[in-house]
């Protein structure tokens, strides 16, 4: 009897360092991404309900929009227009996408449209872009200048950022998983398997699977 006692004193104490550990994580894993939290919650609301509640989005200004002469050696592939750019006009470019429109008919005749080259780069409050219809002599460069506002929403879609700030975002995106595995556990803890069901926590999950089922359907 007594070790049987014992072994359940054992257990409980088990239980209960493990319940103080995970609460600890739980409070200082919401301290790190608190100020995150209310960041893009704020901007995702901003731009989820945009269409609805007419929410501003923030604005941009064109800064200078210039047509470069291109050098014939560097019109043969978009990664040698990139590395022309960044090299010797010091832009700002990272990414490259090659849109190519489909043949159109004229005269009885398909014509394929040369296709585009786009360029973009810089940071969330100022961002460079430049197009390039395949075959020209001259590409077009625009700056624009985002607003505060959409500064923070471009940040929070990942755009401008740059590699250390996506790395500061992936810390605050698994801190929220943490977040939520911990406040379950905590939740959990005392209730049975049927009444987590019935809690709020089934209740959120039926409502997730009900709304997020209607959204793919």
């Amino acid at each position: 009897m007594e070790i049987a006692k014992s072994l359940v004193t054992a257990q409980a104490a088990r239980r209960n360092r493990t319940h103080r550990i995970v609460r600890q994580l739980h409070l200082w894993i919401g301290a790190w991404g608190a100020i995150a939290a209310i960041l893009f919650g704020s901007s995702g609301f901003i731009m989820n309900h945009r269409a609805v509640l007419k929410l501003p989005q923030g604005s941009s200004s064109d800064l200078s929009k210039v047509e470069l002469p291109v050098p014939e050696g560097v019109r043969s592939t978009p990664e040698a227009m990139r590395s022309w750019l960044r090299d010797m006009q010091k832009l700002d470019i990272d990414n490259v996408r090659v849109m190519r429109a489909q043949p159109v008919e004229f005269n009885g005749q398909k014509i394929k449209p040369p296709a585009r080259w786009m360029f973009s780069g810089g940071n969330a409050r100022v961002s460079t872009q430049a197009e390039y219809s395949e075959g020209n002599a001259s590409i077009t460069v625009s700056t624009t200048e985002q607003s505060p506002l959409a500064v923070l929403t471009r940040l929070h879609k990942g755009v401008g950022g740059g590699l250390a700030w996506i790395l500061l975002t992936d810390t605050f995106a698994l801190a929220m998983v943490a977040l939520g595995i911990s406040g379950i556990l905590l939740w959990a803890r005392g209730r049975s398997a049927k009444q987590m069901a019935f809690s709020v926590v089934g209740a959120a999950a039926l409502v997730l699977l009900l709304i997020g089922g209607a959204a793919v359907v």
